[in-house]
């Protein structure tokens, strides 16, 4: 029997999405999470989640699409900043990282945000 989707099953899914990620099933989450997206394309939060499950999972190119689409919306995210620029750092793009961790911090001074973005250091946006 077909499973019905419905928008209170796009919740629960949304939520079990969460909790495989905590439990570090990033698969999982991704597979629960892509009828949620499919029913709500600009769904930021879904699509949030889904970045980080590709990320944890290992999927850096879905990731970055993901963090992008997310930022393409929300050009102020500053933890879509910082994670795709976690991402790009993985991903061996060290100065396209940069430019996203000083984003993030410029947006929301955070500690962790503000030590990431290495203002004062040398790189290309110096």
């Amino acid at each position: 029997m077909t499973r019905q989707h419905t928008p209170e099953t796009h919740v629960i899914d949304y939520r079990a999405a969460e909790h495989l990620l905590a439990a570090r099933d990033p698969r999982g989450a991704v597979k629960l999470l892509d009828s949620v997206i499919s029913a709500h394309p600009d769904n930021t939060a879904a699509r949030l989640l889904r970045a980080r499950a590709f990320f944890l999972g290992a999927q850096l190119r879905a990731a970055e699409m993901e963090f992008q689409h997310v930022l393409e919306r929300e050009p102020d995210n500053a933890f879509a900043h910082f994670a795709l620029a976690r991402t790009l750092e993985r991903a061996s793009r060290p100065d396209e990282a940069t430019r996203h961790f000083r984003l993030a911090a410029a947006l929301d001074p955070r500690p962790d945000f503000v030590a990431a973005a290495r203002f004062g250091e040398g790189g290309p946006a110096n």
